[in-house]
């Protein structure tokens, strides 16, 4: 039998829940291919999941828990990106060739926090950017996708004035850098910690969302895009709500589960090949540090992305 190191949540917990094993090393399927995870990332989604949702109601917990598992995680190799390169093809797959890179989003197949993945042919997997490392490219797809989305259920256009909550996390700094490259007028909240790097990715204004007065008055929006959830309030961010435009849209991140479409994935190694989104890395661990990784990504003050490597 042959093993790989993974790293392992067998029950719902703290950060130290997640032990690193040695684990049967998948093999895949007709329709599958074997992907050596290069580096995979640490977001908002991976600790919910290995937290079990406690603190939250039961309206919350049990669809949850049916879904994912109700004692333990179903899938005990948790993590939702990865990217790196194909070293085996299923029989019937015709699309990827061993060698090749990829990126994948696994949605609940999860399984990236390991050295291989299984990941099949039509799913969202695609050809990873030319022009990135597997450590940039882990920390674009994340944000990247679910920016992609909630941008496109906001019905983002040229010529808008948009603002994005939560402007300095893995969504909002995809959402700036792809809103502004839109033709958007767009305005970040977040930190004054984060100020800076929230106007370099092209946020006209930035707004301190520690402040109940930041939001000027008057101040009206075609599309509001919480990249938060309810993860985090305050009264600005109630005020940024009320701050629609006649006709305006409000998205949030906690608004459903998005499809992921590979198609999507496809536009997003373009747009970074294109320079259009850059990588906002914040921390790199090896995978040896998972536990770490979530520690700091679930204390949520990390601008931008944080990164697992697998040697």
């Amino acid at each position: 039998m042959i093993t790989m190191k993974a790293a392992v949540c067998r029950r719902y917990g703290p950060p130290e829940v997640l032990r690193i094993a040695d684990v049967p090393r998948p093999v895949p399927a007709a329709d599958e291919i074997l992907v050596r995870v290069r580096a995979s990332s640490v977001n908002s989604s991976d600790w919910y999941v290995r937290s079990g949702v406690r603190r939250s109601p039961l309206a919350v917990q049990v669809p949850f828990r049916l879904l994912v598992g109700l004692r333990r995680p179903r899938q005990p190799i948790l993590g939702l990106v990865l990217a790196g390169e194909v070293v085996e093809t299923g029989s019937a797959v015709t699309a990827f060739r061993a060698g090749e890179r990829v990126w994948a989003f696994t949605k609940l197949r999860f399984g990236a926090y390991a050295e291989y993945a299984c990941v099949k042919e039509h799913s969202t997997v695609a050809a990873a950017p030319a022009n990135a490392s597997d450590e940039d490219a882990a920390a674009m797809l994340y944000g990247g996708m679910m920016a992609i989305h909630y941008l496109r259920r906001g019905r983002l256009g040229p010529g808008q004035r948009v603002l994005v909550y939560g402007a300095s996390g893995a969504v909002g700094t995809a959402a700036v850098q792809l809103a502004t490259h839109a033709g958007a007028d767009v305005v970040g909240v977040c930190g004054p910690a984060n100020a800076d790097l929230v106007a370099s990715l092209g946020a006209t204004r930035v707004l301190d969302y520690t402040s109940s007065d930041a939001l000027p008055a008057g101040m009206a929006f075609d599309l509001v895009l919480d990249a938060v959830g309810k993860r985090r309030t305050s009264a600005l961010k109630a005020a940024c709500r009320r701050a629609l435009a006649p006709g305006g849209r409000y998205v949030s991140v906690d608004d459903g589960t998005p499809d992921f479409p590979a198609s999507d994935l496809a536009r997003l190694a373009q747009l970074a090949d294109d320079r259009v989104i850059e990588p906002v890395v914040d921390r790199v661990y090896p995978l040896e540090w998972i536990a770490e990784a979530h520690r700091y990504v679930e204390a949520d003050h990390k601008r931008g992305n944080v990164v697992v490597t697998l040697a």
